[in-house]
């Protein structure tokens, strides 16, 4: 049985041939992160598995190699890639997730975006390496609420910190659940009491586009918004408009609606958003846990 790393860039590539054993499947390392689809079909001939760190797979592309089976996906996102029940359905392909690989990571960066969103830092940064002395009043968080949208392994760490640092944690899930320290409440409350609301949820077609402008205008006037889950869970025209008002004080984001974001486009313009380029998940240890993870769904697929 062999298996493809399909977009691997030159670190995720060391690791895996740093973890993988001897007795594991062949794992070809393809170093073309940027690949295309229509460029899939040579890169996965003769493989049963494909393992997928951000590049789409359409089911046309998938049905011209019937040696695929499997598609390991690096992360919970493979929907924002790919249909998993059309491949199944159409192509007999099974897709696997990888889950809780990074929740310690993205929540230390929900946590770094919303104290430099509180403090204003990435703006007096910029300013300052332009010459100017820029000075900004900064939100004490210290007592604030934090506003979890989602609950899951991601938002739990989140709220270990949270609560570390003096804040009050309320979050809302879509099915009911507990977590020593926080709060559930309903969505509307949510909404209304978060001084800081940051966004845990899954993307799938019920939570596309979930804060809507309606739901944004709920929140509190001042509110910032903190987004390390996907750029598609928030209408992002409403959420420009929100920010343009001054209705949001602050967005914190690591996702966007397309990546990379374009050059030009309107939330780098914005003095009130701070922005990383979907990092949150890219630190050693995590990379090492996913890969981990990968290399245990190829011995599994192997051992039937």
């Amino acid at each position: 049985m062999r298996a493809v790393f399909v977009d691997a860039n030159p670190s995720l590539g060391a690791v895996f041939q740093r973890l993988r054993r001897a007795e594991d499947p062949e794992v070809t390392i393809n170093l073309q992160p940027d690949i295309v689809p229509e460029q899939l079909p040579a890169v996965l001939a003769g493989h049963e598995i494909a393992i997928i760190d951000h590049t789409a797979l359409p089911t046309a592309v998938a049905k011209q190699v019937p040696s695929l089976k499997h598609v390991v996906f690096l992360g919970t996102g493979a929907r924002s890639y790919m249909n998993p029940e059309e491949l199944e359905a159409e192509c007999g392909i099974q897709v696997h997730i990888i889950k809780g690989y990074g929740d310690t990571a993205v929540a230390e960066m929900a946590f770094a975006l919303m104290w430099t969103a509180a403090k204003g830092l990435a703006g007096m940064d910029g300013a300052m390496r332009q010459g100017r002395w820029m000075r900004t009043d900064g939100m004490e968080l210290t007592g604030k609420t934090v506003g979890l949208l989602g609950f899951g392994g991601i938002a739990a760490e989140m709220a270990r910190l949270c609560a570390g640092a003096g804040m009050k944690v309320i979050a809302w899930n879509r099915s009911p659940k507990t977590h020593p320290g926080v709060e559930f409440v309903s969505l509307d409350r949510l909404l209304a009491e978060s001084h800081v609301l940051s966004v845990h949820l899954l993307l799938n077609d019920e939570t596309r586009g979930f804060l809507s402008a309606a739901r944004l205008a709920q929140l509190r006037p001042g509110a910032m918004l903190i987004n390390t889950a996907r750029g598609a869970v928030v209408d992002e025209d409403a959420m420009i408009a929100a920010l343009e008002s001054g209705a949001l004080r602050h967005a914190g984001l690591d996702v966007f609606d397309i990546e990379p974001l374009p050059a030009g486009h309107k939330l780098t313009t914005l003095p009130n958003v701070t922005l990383s380029a979907h990092s949150a998940f890219r630190t050693p240890e995590a990379s090492d846990n996913l890969v981990e993870a990968a290399l245990n769904h190829c011995r599994r697929i192997r051992g039937g």
